[in-house]
């Protein structure tokens, strides 16, 4: 009897660890996206991107002025999706 809720605890230990190493996974792609968007396109890439016309404008002042700022919105729309299905997975949903 105590073998089987060791081996209970075990697992669950396991899957709690897997659970949160893909939520820090899903976390740190999403910072990555978000810091390439805003950080490298609206400032580190602006010149390399001046010659794209976006709406008037060029590219790289489009990133930082509007572009950073839609796809930080789809990101958070990105991880309340993906944190969903993972909660679905790992049977820790909301009620």
């Amino acid at each position: 009897m105590a073998d089987q809720t060791t081996h209970t605890a075990q697992s669950a230990a396991k899957s709690d660890k897997d659970y949160w190493a893909a939520n820090v996974r899903i976390i740190l792609i999403s910072l990555a996206i978000w810091a390439l968007v805003s950080f490298g396109f609206g400032i580190l890439l602006r010149p390399l991107l001046s010659g794209i016309s976006v709406g008037g404008t060029d590219l790289g002042f489009w990133f930082a002025q509007q572009g950073s700022i839609l796809v930080f919105l789809a990101l958070i729309f990105f991880y309340a999706w993906k944190m969903n299905k993972l909660d679905r997975e790992y049977g820790t949903e909301e009620e």
